[in-house]
């Protein structure tokens, strides 16, 4: 065998060798990938990450929407002629820069009213039990035609707001085109059940994912800091899990403001009792989203402080009957700092013009 053969088996037999080598990290490596909770694996077999039995789980991501309805939602939901004023849209109150509400103490309604109650964010509202601090609204489709006919919000009628957007021809159009108004309503037009279901469509899009809480409960042990795990620990320990778990970190139940000590900060605002009636539920209001808290300030139903330290420890007083150390608070608080996701990236959309028969605005 001449030197040249020989040279080339060795080569190939070395090719062969790195190749059956490599085949058999990739084959490891995929073993490894398909167990386990987070970091692009998968559940397999009975392997189970510890941290899918903890009471707060990751915000699901959903692509199952009918686009369509979800652009005509945008739309409406940064509408202004919904309102009387021609001014004020969904956005006015749960303005999605910041969070998804207004930060104000309430907001700022048809000429210049003040609403009665702080607005919630809209951010991850579909993982309410019900809309409104009272729960008055059983899904997002029936809170969005609350504010529209409300004299101290948006200050209109739905036979006005639908009386704009028929109106205007790209709007029948649209509708036409998602809701068939000719084979389902008999070509009688756009209908206020149309538009509030259009702007929920939108609404439940508005999720928050990938908080650095969710990636650490994917097994992501870097996600949080020590001194973060410390704070979800307390979370757990001191009590405030038994409300605010699940998806939402909350809104998932009703509760009672001033379980351990009667809430004095407002006596008047009487939560849930407006709805039932029931002198059990005087006081008693849906249990907040904690995503994204940081966002959200002023706190609470009444506004009562815009510090989310000092709503710790409001919230440990009057509901848990407890004190909190310093430490404690600033740990807390720093585990709940860890629940901001990633904010809806919206492309402001452009609407289109009224016409000869459009109804005017009205500021008065």
């Amino acid at each position: 065998m001449n030197l040249g053969k020989f040279t080339t088996i060795i080569c190939l037999l070395s090719f062969v060798v790195i190749n059956i080598v490599m085949l058999s990290f990739a084959i490891a490596d995929e073993s490894q990938s398909r167990v386990g909770y987070g970091r692009g694996g998968r559940m397999s077999g009975s392997f189970k990450s510890p941290r899918s039995d903890e009471p707060i789980q990751p915000i699901p991501i959903s692509f199952d929407y009918n686009r369509a309805k979800v652009e005509l939602g945008k739309k409406l939901f940064f509408e202004p002629r919904l309102s009387k004023s021609g001014w004020i849209t969904c956005n006015s109150c749960h303005n999605l820069s910041t969070g998804g509400a207004d930060n104000l103490p309430s907001s700022i309604g048809h000429k210049w009213f003040l609403g009665p109650i702080n607005s919630p964010t809209v951010l991850n509202s579909k993982l309410n039990l019900a809309q409104f601090w009272d729960g008055r609204a059983k899904d997002l489709k029936e809170q969005a035609g609350g504010p529209i006919a409300n004299p101290l919000e948006m200050g209109s009628n739905h036979e006005l707001a639908v009386s704009v957007l028929q109106s205007i021809p790209e709007y029948v159009q649209w509708f036409s085109e998602i809701y068939g108004l000719e084979e389902m309503y008999g070509g009688e037009g756009i209908n206020i059940d149309q538009v509030t279901d259009a702007i929920a469509a939108f609404e439940e899009t508005l999720i928050t994912p990938n908080a650095r809480f969710d990636l650490w409960l994917k097994d992501y042990d870097n996600a949080i800091s020590e001194l973060e795990k410390e704070g979800y620990d307390l979370f757990k320990e001191k009590g405030c899990i038994a409300c605010h778990n699940g998806v939402g970190v909350g809104g998932n139940s009703y509760q009672k403001f001033g379980m351990a000590k009667p809430y004095d900060k407002d006596p008047h605002t009487l939560g849930r009792y407006n709805v039932t009636k029931k002198e059990k539920d005087k006081y008693v209001f849906k249990v907040p989203l904690l995503r994204n808290i940081e966002l959200t300030a002023p706190y609470f139903h009444d506004a009562s402080t815009w510090d989310l330290s000092e709503a710790v420890n409001i919230m440990a007083e009057y509901q848990l009957g407890l004190t909190l150390t310093d430490s404690e608070v600033s740990k807390i608080v720093a585990f709940l700092r860890t629940l901001t996701g990633d904010q809806p990236s919206i492309i402001f959309p452009i609407l289109p013009p009224s016409t000869a028969t459009t109804p005017e605005p009205n500021r008065n």
